[in-house]
Formats: C-alpha cells, sequence, structure tokens
C-alpha cells in the first residue's frame, strides 16, 4: 500500500493523544497523577486532546473530497470508519466535562460526576483508538492487516507513546517522574514485544496466491496476460514496493528509535533524575513510531495485484 503522509501523522498523533489521555486519567481516577498537581494533570489532557484532535482532522486530507467527511457517521453498524467517527466526537463533550469537573473539585476520587466523566472519556479514546486499528484489520484484501494484532498494537503503542509523553510533562511541571516512568518502561517493553510478534507473523507466507484465486493448485499458474501496467489509481495505491533490505533496515531503525533507545533513557532516568532524558525518550518514539507507521503501509500487499501479474500477496 501506498504510504500517505496525512494518514501516517494521524495513526501517530491520534495514538499519541489519546494514549496520554487514557494514561492520564487512569492514574487520576485512582487518586491523581504522582508528581503532577491539578494545573498539571489538565495541562497533559489538554495536549493529548490537541494531539488527537490533530491527527484527526489530518486524517480528512486524505479523502478525495473532504467536504465528504461528514457521511462517515451514519454506518455505525457496519462500518469501524464510522464506528471510530462517532467515538471520537463523543470523546470531547466527555473530556469536557471531566475538565470542568477537575477544574472545579480537583482530583477525580473527589467528586462521583467528574469521575463518570472520565470515565467516559477514557472508554471513548480507547474505542477510538480501537476503531481505527479495527480500520484496518477489518480488510480481508490485505492479509498482513486482517489480524487482531493490528488492533493490540495500536493500542499497546498509543499507551506507550502516551505514558512517555506523560513522563515529559511531570518533568517540565517540576514533579517526580520516577512512578510514571517506570509504567512507561513497562508499557514500551510490552509494545516491543506486540510489535515484534506482529513482524514474525507478517514474515510467515500467508494470504492468497493466483493458484488459489482460480482455484487451481495442482499447477503453477502463469497469467498469459495482466492487467493494465500503466500508471492507475490501482497501481499507485496497491502495488507500492520497497527492496527487502531497505524494509529490514527500517525495522531496525523502529527498533533502535522507537523502542531501545527510549528504554535506555528511561532507565537513566530513573538513575540520574536528569529531567531532559524524558523528553527526548518521548521525541524519538514518535520519531520511531512514524517509521513504524510507513512500514505498516509499505508491507500490506492487496489482493488486486494478483490480477497484475504478482504470483502471491
Amino acid at each position: 500500500m501506498h504510504p500517505a503522509l496525512s494518514v501516517i501523522f494521524f495513526t501517530v498523533a491520534s495514538g499519541a493523544g489519546f494514549g496520554l489521555v487514557m494514561v492520564t486519567i487512569a492514574l487520576d481516577l485512582l487518586g491523581g497523577v504522582p508528581g503532577l498537581g491539578l494545573s498539571g494533570t489538565m495541562a497533559a489532557i489538554a495536549l493529548g486532546v490537541l494531539l488527537a484532535t490533530a491527527g484527526l482532522l489530518s486524517s480528512t486530507s486524505h479523502l478525495a473530497n473532504p467536504k465528504n467527511a461528514w457521511r462517515a457517521f451514519f454506518r455505525f453498524r457496519t462500518s469501524w470508519l464510522s464506528r471510530e467517527a462517532v467515538f471520537a466526537v463523543l470523546f470531547y463533550p466527555c473530556i469536557g466535562g471531566y475538565l470542568l469537573g477537575l477544574w472545579f473539585t480537583g482530583i477525580a476520587s473527589q467528586s462521583l460526576w467528574t469521575a463518570l466523566f472520565g470515565v467516559a472519556a477514557l472508554v471513548a479514546a480507547a474505542a477510538t483508538l480501537f476503531a481505527t486499528g479495527m480500520i484496518y484489520a477489518s480488510l480481508r484484501t490485505i492479509p498482513q492487516w486482517n489480524s487482531s494484532l493490528v488492533p493490540a498494537n495500536y493500542m499497546l503503542l498509543g499507551l506507550a507513546s502516551g505514558s512517555v509523553l506523560l513522563t515529559a510533562v511531570i518533568v517540565f511541571a517540576g514533579g517526580a517522574p520516577q512512578v510514571v516512568a517506570m509504567l512507561s518502561l513497562v508499557l514500551v517493553v510490552t509494545a516491543a514485544i506486540a510489535k515484534g510478534t506482529y513482524y514474525f507473523w507478517i514474515g510467515k507466507p500467508q494470504g492468497p496466491t493466483i493458484n488459489t484465486a482460480i482455484g487451481m493448485t495442482r499447477a503453477k499458474v502463469k497469467l498469459l496476460e495482466a492487467g493494465q501496467s500503466s500508471d492507475n489509481f490501482l497501481n499507485k495505491e496497491f502495488s507500492y514496493q520497497q527492496p527487502a533490505e531497505r524494509i529490514g533496515q527500517l525495522r531496525l531503525v523502529v527498533y533502535i528509535a522507537g523502542f531501545v533507545i527510549p528504554f535506555v533513557l528511561l532507565v537513566a532516568l530513573l538513575r540520574t533524575e536528569v529531567g531532559l532524558l524524558a523528553p527526548f525518550a518521548a521525541v524519538l518514539l514518535l520519531g520511531g513510531l512514524m517509521v513504524e507507521r510507513w512500514l505498516f503501509f509499505a508491507e500490506a500487499r492487496h489482493v488486486v495485484n494478483l490480477f497484475y501479474g504478482r504470483q502471491q500477496c
């Protein structure tokens, strides 16, 4: 699949934003975010909302006609894209009520209504992020996406990037980031394991071949005449390919920039309490996730490629 910059930014920014909101609200509901006061907690949530909103808005630029984006709201029963849009809209009044509750009552545990708004916002954020992953996982025509590993990775990467961002916010607020930094370490390691599992899974032979597509399995099929090879929409969007060597190099970049170095920086933060390590870890992790998301699209193979002469997707 052709990696579109707007969709790459959308999935990374909204994932980090919703992840930041989810981690912050969860900790606040449990008695307050360690190392953050009321103003710092509200600032962290506001940053998460800003990132999520920027990502959601950027996704409309990938549409052929952005003015028709409103149509996405009317297929909730059958479309994960519609569910994503509905959950995203529901998120805003919930997070608005939660922020107002924090403003008037302090931490969420001090007010039942604030806590209820917080739970609703957390559920709406999680549902939106899950629906984003399911948009791709539900596509049976792309074997590399048609797996429960896809939404699981979206959720874990969002939570990992959100928790590292929260660590950076605590540092900027002058608080003690140890508790959240340890949570970030756990989430980063878990996300790295889940991503490695996904890479192992897509590396195995899978998906339809030209033989299975036409039901002939006793001999190797060769198309005498493939679909037109000139530059058209299908070729531009669904036949994007990169050399295997470059894919391997970029996977290494994902792990070094997105997981290994942030992990080392967080460990160093716990040992040395040098605050600047947290924002560096956040920036590197987000940069690694941009490469990870580029690979997510570049490695996908649509079954339409069989029509153009490819033997296997």
